[in-house]
């Protein structure tokens, strides 16, 4: 029988999960949905996702492909792997792709956003879900130092260690800082897009951010922290239940053979 590349589409809450990849003893997206397929379609799919989001980390737009020989239509595919997948995992879209076509390595640009909750008191339903900052930020402070870090750059200051890269140069194509307001909790949203990302690279440009907002240095040391090219000289690493995988592009070519 001759094989098919499906891509999918994936929301999921991390808050219970060990990450994408696989683990041998803890749960994981990439297995679940693996397994999913495996009840579906009777194979042992190994499916490959466009970001190895790590434990807790959270997705809207994760894009997820895989090579199958089932006959069952995309949409069915995506209803089916529903009705078996947990509740917090949801395939939002399903379509047939190029047979070359990969989630990682098709990729052209990533988004992410990382959710901030600023003020005096925590909201508890945000609470697996946003960064609880106990203190009010300077937000423009924030979006000016954000503004230094747009464009082509050595990000090896924003790279956690142990991380094995052959480079450290990413192009940050945008980089917003947004606030808005829920109920009484304020929440500042920072996304980042760009055309790759260093191992924890959002979490920490968010760590050095809001020491900016919250009066600590200038917009200005963001610029001097990414001269450095050392990792020990920037903000804290922001906790992982904030950071959501936002979207991913991919070029035309992509869909065609």
């Amino acid at each position: 029988m001759s094989e098919r590349t499906v891509q999918l589409v994936v929301s999921y809450d991390g808050t219970n999960y060990a990450g994408w990849q696989i683990q041998n003893d803890q749960p994981t997206i990439q297995e679940s949905i693996e397994t999913a397929l495996l009840s579906i379609t009777g194979e042992k799919i190994r499916v490959t996702g466009s970001g190895r989001t790590d434990s807790g980390v959270h997705a809207i737009g994760q894009v997820v492909s895989f090579r199958t020989e089932s006959k069952l239509s995309a949409d069915v595919l995506r209803r089916a792997l529903n009705a078996e997948l947990p509740a917090d995992i949801v395939v939002r879209s399903s379509r047939n792709a190029a047979s070359h076509f990969n989630a990682i390595d098709c990729a052209i640009k990533k988004r992410y956003r990382y959710l901030v909750q600023e003020g005096r008191v925590n909201d508890v339903f945000s609470r697996q879900y946003a960064w609880f900052v106990k203190k009010e930020l300077d937000f423009d402070a924030m979006q000016a130092a954000a503004q230094h870090l747009i464009g082509e750059h050595d990000f090896a200051s924003f790279e956690a260690a142990g991380s094995e890269r052959v480079s450290t140069v990413r192009h940050v194509y945008d980089l917003e800082v947004l606030k808005s307001e829920r109920h009484e909790f304020d929440k500042i949203a920072i996304e980042v897009e760009a055309n790759g990302f260093l191992y924890n690279m959002v979490r920490i440009i968010v760590g050095t951010l809001v020491e900016v907002g919250k009066g600590k240095r200038p917009p200005e040391w963001v610029a001097e922290v990414l001269a450095a090219k050392d990792r020990t000289i920037g903000g804290m690493t922001a906790p992982a239940h904030g950071l959501y995988l936002l979207r991913v592009d991919y070029p035309e070519s992509c869909w065609l053979d």
